[in-house]
């Protein structure tokens, strides 16, 4: 008997963000796979399955968005059912990492629960994980196999054309210069940082002491990998416009958008906050017009088809998502 080997590409989505998922499927020419989800009367998630997965190459998108704890869960069942039913490789894609900030211990006895994340996915069946623009790189050890993708394309080619004059890129932290740098150098612009501190006790409370670096008389962009009840970027943006920038715009990834962010977005001294549709945006947020929405589907679905061909995924970003 000659057997003939055919690999078979599946990709299926939680309910957290299906439009995002339903244009990576028509990028990729497939169509969503047949879930059949349901909920118990105590809350407990309910998937499967309703097509044949054996031996398919099977991708389950889910964005980590509220409520947060169900759609995590409910990507770990999805991946948990398709791989009692056989499938021969499953990759978790989750565009925004969950708890990605709990990624190290800074007070005594606390949890990572970052790697908490990865080794659920790992024990639930995934072979591989797949996110974009992670809040530290270090994120990527906690799995054997983890490709970072990043949405920095995307939102420097929007920024290049809506930009003349000298350009200042500001990091919000210390932290995130690298990120800011590689910004810098696509939009040919100098790097600046903020000076923050941060009350360790208390979650989402920051300030804004001091800008080190070059913005009198320059463009600001201030960008991040997320923006969760938006002090953090609101309060660099009111100090960069006191130190003189023309204007200022933010760039983040990730709109988590909690409240009262939308409230500080509008009363900021903001031209324009430019996020992507890895988290389904609010809408009351969409209603604002200073936010812009880019769409990643472009790289999500570069980036799954390489892993499904077994090609390079770094060559698509030119090594910026290291």
């Amino acid at each position: 008997m000659d057997v003939v080997s055919r690999n078979r590409m599946m990709l299926f989505t939680g309910g957290a963000n299906i439009p995002l998922a339903e244009e990576v499927a028509e990028q990729l020419a497939v169509r969503l796979g047949n879930l059949h989800r349901g909920t118990f009367a105590n809350g407990e998630i309910y998937v499967r399955p309703i097509d044949s997965v054996r031996g398919a190459d099977c991708f389950v998108m889910q964005s980590h968005s509220s409520p947060i704890n169900d759609n995590i869960m409910e990507q770990l069942i999805t991946i948990d059912a398709l791989r009692r039913a056989s499938a021969r490789r499953i990759t978790a894609v989750m565009p925004f990492y969950g708890y990605s900030r709990q990624d190290k211990k800074v007070l005594p006895r606390e949890p990572i629960t970052a790697r908490l994340m990865g080794d659920l996915f790992m024990t639930a069946g995934a072979d591989r994980l797949v996110s974009v623009d992670l809040h530290s790189g270090q994120l990527q050890g906690y799995v054997p196999h983890f490709d970072h993708l990043t949405a920095l394309p995307i939102i420097t080619d929007y920024l290049r054309e809506r930009l003349s004059g000298p350009t200042t890129i500001i990091s919000p932290d210390a932290g995130g210069v690298k990120r800011a740098e590689k910004y810098a150098r696509r939009l040919d612009g100098t790097v600046a940082f903020v000076y923050k501190r941060r009350d360790p006790d208390h979650h989402n409370v920051s300030n804004a002491h001091e800008v080190s670096g070059e913005v009198d008389g320059r463009h600001a962009i201030i960008v991040d990998d997320m923006i969760d009840t938006a002090g953090t970027v609101t309060n660099a943006a009111e100090l960069v416009r006191e130190r003189g920038a023309l204007s200022v715009r933010i760039a983040a990834t990730h709109a988590i958008l909690s409240d009262p962010a939308i409230d500080r977005i509008k009363n900021s001294p903001v031209e324009e906050v430019i996020v992507t549709n890895t988290l389904p945006v609010p809408e009351d947020a969409l209603r604002l017009d200073k936010i812009k929405v880019l769409s990643v589907a472009s790289i999500v679905s570069e980036a799954l088809h390489a892993i499904f061909t077994e090609s390079s995924v770094s060559e698509i970003f030119l090594g910026d998502n290291t």
